[in-house]
């Protein structure tokens, strides 16, 4: 057996493990040899950065290492693979990345309605004559994945993930592929709750007796998919008159984006987007979180906004990465205006 000891790039592990937050996450690779399957833990706890060296020697057939972090939340565990590279004496390099117009650096995300990207960088191919098969190309596959109404994907079965394309890549260099929309299955578009994974793997190299390497994963990354918010007032109805007590208001906020901002505020006049008026007491939700969020909010004593009579508008407003976006309004009419009627007398 021909041993060699494989240093794990810095690279690896600086661009994998920055997205873990090492406060809350604990990290670890696990390597697995190529053809036995011998499993082993490279270490309890990786560092954010830095290199590492593999703890078995790698023979001829290879090795993938899996860079996995598990989340720590009140005593509950839970596990995520980060990524995968696989090191072999003709097995190309690859990474994946991807972008979108949310920056959150621990899990890639977007939004239902927002577009994202996908760089694939592609080294080491061969094209010689007598070089083999298995150094000539690589394979990129996309799966999608619904979390189901509600889901979150925290217990999900990505084996059970669907195959959406596969496509082979012959020559070295980086290229990038724009998706406009997701293609998550959902029957309504703008409540996707689900992931898209794009993954590279070799090319299955059997040439007996020395290589038997089946087709192995050497990179591979995913994004989530949330659905956009909606909301609702109730208490008001669109033209109401309002004398001189203002009403209980709930506002519901469904499936508010994880990063967001969203409160009502009230304005003088007509409903008008992207003016920005007085922001009601009491209906602010700002978010920091992993997942979307659902609240319900009840407002009283807040007729302080309204600083005279005439026709009113409040409306939600959510801000989150996308920009800003109107998910609710009502009009209505204020008259707190006190008139007494009555007669004047004087007897002479």
């Amino acid at each position: 057996m021909k041993t060699f000891i494989c240093l794990i790039p810095a690279l690896f592990l600086t661009t994998l493990v920055a997205f873990a937050d090492t406060t809350n996450y604990t990290n670890f690779i696990r390597q697995y040899q190529t053809p036995s399957n011998v499993v082993w833990d490279c270490s309890d706890s990786v560092a954010a950065n830095g290199s590492q060296v593999s703890s078995l020697a790698i023979n001829p057939g290879g090795a993938r290492f899996d860079l996995w972090t598990i989340a720590s939340d009140n005593g509950n565990l839970t596990e995520y693979l980060l990524n995968t590279c696989y090191v072999g004496t003709y097995v190309p390099i690859a990474i994946v990345s991807i972008r979108s117009e949310d920056p959150y650096a621990d899990i890639y995300r977007t939004r239902a309605d927002r577009p994202f990207y996908v760089d694939i960088t592609v080294n080491g191919l061969l094209s010689g004559a007598a070089d083999p098969e298995a150094s000539k190309s690589v394979k990129l596959l996309r799966h999608v994945q619904s979390y189901g109404v509600g889901g979150t994907g925290v217990t999900i079965d990505r084996t059970q993930a669907t195959l959406l394309s596969q496509a082979s890549i012959a020559t070295n260099g980086e290229q990038t592929l724009t998706y406009t929309v997701n293609s998550v299955p959902a029957a309504d578009r703008t409540k996707v709750r689900g992931e898209e994974r794009f993954s590279i793997f070799s090319v299955a190299d059997i040439r007996p007796p020395t290589y038997n390497i089946p087709e192995t994963q050497i990179a591979s990354r995913f994004i989530q998919i949330w659905p956009v918010a909606d909301a609702s007032i109730a208490g008001i109805t669109s033209g109401q008159l309002i004398r001189y007590q203002f009403p209980q208001v709930t506002l519901t906020y469904n499936d508010l984006y994880p990063r967001s901002d969203t409160y009502a505020q009230v304005y003088k006049g007509e409903p008008q987007l992207g003016r920005t008026g007085t922001v009601v007491p009491g209906s602010s939700l700002i978010l920091s979180d992993s997942i979307p969020v659902n609240r319900v909010l009840t407002l009283s004593a807040y007729d302080s906004v309204f600083d005279a009579d005439g026709r009113w508008t409040m409306e939600i407003v959510t801000v989150t990465p996308f920009g800003i976006d109107r998910l609710a309004y009502v009009s209505f009419d204020v008259d707190r205006t006190l008139k007494a009627n009555g007669t004047f007398t004087t007897i002479e």
